[in-house]
């Protein structure tokens, strides 16, 4: 395990290495929308997007992940915590997605050369299959919300999701499978964004072959 979290090339090529040792599940199950979203990896400091919690003076210079807070108008899953990403559409491959809806949600435009991995499918309750792409997005990035998306963004510490606390289980009445949480200040992040950020951790930081399909979401998010 790496014992810091700067972002820079030596971190870059940490979680190339790993992810070229894992092999990402595919599911293509009939009848499931697909979607991709972002796991971007950028420098915590520089922007002028929303950094919360203390982060920024916790963690100076340190590698975060991009989150964001969904608008509270859209249909579905208003106001939950969110990796950008959004529908494939016909002909776009997992990569192509996003990183347009990258560029869309959050205003980062990165060309394919910054995309360094990919990790298991996911099939949601909602409906969809998540294609999961890891991306880097490097230090001074500004990142500017698309407001008709996105409420808020949030670059959260590689170093929080390595909390000794994480993941956090829980079982629940409706399934025989617990759902996964992933601890974040007092708060928490629900699945299938915490399912998809504990496989970065598992994978892409500490080289483990963890897999997460498995895992269930709070019955709050199967609408």
């Amino acid at each position: 395990m790496m014992d810091n979290f700067i972002c820079n090339d030596h971190l870059l090529r940490h979680i190339r290495v790993n992810l070229k040792r894992f092999t990402p599940r595919a599911l293509d199950n009939a009848g499931r929308k697909k979607a991709a979203v972002a796991i971007t990896v950028v420098d915590i400091q520089n922007g002028s997007d929303r950094c919360d919690m203390g982060f920024c003076e916790a963690w100076p210079g340190h590698a975060a992940i991009i989150l964001t807070k969904r608008a509270l108008k859209l249909r579905n899953h208003a106001g939950q915590w969110a990796l950008p990403g959004g529908r494939m559409e016909a002909g776009e491959s997992p990569e192509e997605t996003a990183l347009r809806e990258l560029e869309e949600e959050v205003g980062l435009k990165l060309g394919a050369d910054q995309i360094i991995g990919r990790l298991d499918d996911y099939s949601t309750r909602s409906g969809f299959t998540i294609k999961p792409v890891v991306a880097w997005g490097g230090p001074c990035r500004t990142l500017t919300a698309n407001p008709q998306e996105v409420a808020s963004i949030h670059r959260i510490p590689l170093a929080e999701f390595m909390r000794r606390d994480a993941p956090i289980l829980r079982d629940i009445p409706e399934s025989d499978h617990p759902v996964l949480l992933m601890p974040v200040g007092n708060h928490w992040i629900a699945s299938p964004t915490a399912a998809l950020i504990y496989q970065f951790r598992e994978v892409a930081m500490l080289g483990r072959h963890q897999r997460v399909a498995h895992y269930e979401q709070p019955y709050f998010a199967w609408r």
